[in-house]
């Protein structure tokens, strides 16, 4: 299947750079292309997109974006930490991206897009050089095949089952976010949003709740309960399960009626 996939991409970026050279053919093919694509020039000013841009990304105009957009200098490509390998197209490479996840909030804080009730988008993306007849770059493309476009609180539960899955690892805000299909940023905002507590509260909470559920086991200690929850027995983890549940560890077995 992927080879399939592949052979889909390269043949595409072969046909883009013959239609280069044919210009009016070529502004046809893009208007009409049924995946939003758009071209670039070598600076990274996007020179032209395609109705399918507009209507599936959200862009508002044209004019809003055309000669005003810098895909290098695009905060989200760099968050995502892929700017380097998207510069890769400037060598003459052709780039592809893979579930590139951007966060449609932060499109509409940086760029002008219209507001609508999503919150990511994910795509992959396949961007080529386009090379003039004496060979070179003058400018590039990049397609877009949006896998899936994310709308309400689905994502907060994949970031709850990555949380309630990896409990026992130190807290990792990206990697959680990551599991979200969303950026930190975003991701935090609409987590509390819905939940009422951060993500780190959230980890904090689960992970004392399954503390507890160890403490009742009268085959352990308090020790070894926290180590069964890969936490250290110690006056700062004593002082963190005392203020999530009012007691201390000792205190909370005498409740239960575990000396």
């Amino acid at each position: 299947m992927k080879d399939q996939i592949d052979d889909v991409q390269r043949g595409l970026t072969e046909s883009f750079q013959l239609l280069f050279k044919e210009e009016d053919l070529l502004a046809k093919v893009i208007e009409f292309f049924p995946y939003p694509i758009q071209i670039f020039s070598f600076d990274g000013i996007a020179r032209m997109i395609n109705k399918a841009t507009l209507d599936m990304i959200g862009i508002k105009s044209v004019e809003s974006h055309v000669g005003k957009y810098n895909a290098f200098e695009d905060p989200i490509i760099r968050e995502l930490g892929v700017m380097d390998q998207l510069k890769q197209v400037l060598t003459g490479k052709t780039v592809y991206l893979t579930d590139f996840n951007a966060s449609y909030q932060d499109m509409i804080k940086y760029f002008n897009v219209e507001d609508r009730d999503i919150q990511t988008i994910s795509s992959d993306i396949t961007i080529f050089p386009l090379v003039n007849a004496n060979g070179a770059i003058e400018y590039f493309a990049a397609v877009f095949i949006i896998r899936k476009i994310y709308q309400g609180k689905e994502e907060i539960g994949w970031g709850k089952q990555y949380i309630e899955t990896h409990w026992q690892e130190p807290f990792d805000l990206r990697k959680t976010a990551i599991a979200a299909c969303l950026s930190k940023t975003y991701f935090t905002k609409l987590f509390r949003k819905h939940t009422g507590v951060t993500p780190h509260e959230y980890y904090t909470n689960y992970k004392i709740s399954r503390l507890k559920e160890k403490l009742l086991d009268t085959n352990l200690s308090i020790a070894q309960a926290f180590a069964a929850c890969n936490m250290d027995y110690n006056g700062h983890s004593a002082r963190v399960f005392k203020e999530k549940t009012g007691l201390s560890p000792s205190a909370y077995r005498k409740t239960i009626g575990i000396e």
